[in-house]
């Protein structure tokens, strides 16, 4: 495919699959439509980009769809100065997207090929406000002994999909900010907002969706009496 032929796909995505879904806020749909989502995509799957679904990347991993990356950041409204912490970087377009509409990112990948690559993307995209940690941000241990995560974060995206959201996750949010996430069980995963008002919690649901399950979850004990 030629950049022109990048570019008609890039357009008609937005129109088909993102517009006609509500998504309608003109500066997301700005963004997503000036992004080259093929440069994140591995060559032999570059045909793949702006299909409705999800992109199959290294280490058994997908990209969210376009309709899920375009709600996230519709729905944060991020106005340029927040903090950002991104878990499941996958290849950096997402990341990228977040850098571009805030102040910093750090973002976590459990797989170092996925981590390796999403810092080249970021880096020949000229995003230098974001960071690639290689970790398991499922691990409480983990994120306690990482330089990276010890300041609270405005924003928080879990871009893989959760039973129910980690509570050393959820203490990293500001007071204000806003927790975007993927919970449930396929087949029924929602995507919900939650924003954190001192000791209480507001949340909505977005639209219910598919995705894989977050990877590096502790495993609970089943016993047997």
């Amino acid at each position: 495919m030629t950049v022109t032929d990048f570019q008609f796909a890039r357009k008609n995505m937005v129109d088909q699959q993102i517009r006609c879904c509500k998504v309608l806020d003109a500066s997301t749909l700005d963004l997503v439509e000036s992004m080259p989502r093929e440069n994140f995509v591995p060559e032999h799957v570059k045909s793949l980009a702006y299909m409705e679904g999800h992109v199959p990347l290294p280490c058994n991993q997908e990209m969210l769809s376009p309709l899920q990356e375009a709600t996230i950041i519709s729905h944060l409204a991020l106005t340029g100065s927040e903090r950002v912490l991104e878990i499941g970087t996958g290849t950096g377009f997402l990341t990228t997207m977040l850098a571009m509409q805030s102040g910093e990112v750090v973002s976590c990948e459990i797989h170092e090929p996925l981590a390796e690559s999403a810092r080249g993307h970021l880096q020949q995209h000229g995003i230098t406000n974001a960071q690639v940690v290689t970790i398991n941000a499922m691990d409480p241990a983990a994120v306690a002994a990482c330089p990276e995560m010890q300041q609270p974060f405005d924003v928080i995206v879990l871009a893989a999909a959760l039973r129910e959201i980690p509570a050393h996750i959820e203490a990293m949010l500001t007071n204000g900010g806003k927790l975007i996430a993927f919970v449930g069980q396929n087949p029924v995963v929602s995507l919900i907002l939650k924003t954190k008002n001192g000791q209480t919690w507001q949340q909505i649901g977005l639209f219910e969706t598919l995705l894989l399950d977050m990877e590096g979850l502790p495993e609970k004990r089943q016993f047997i009496f």
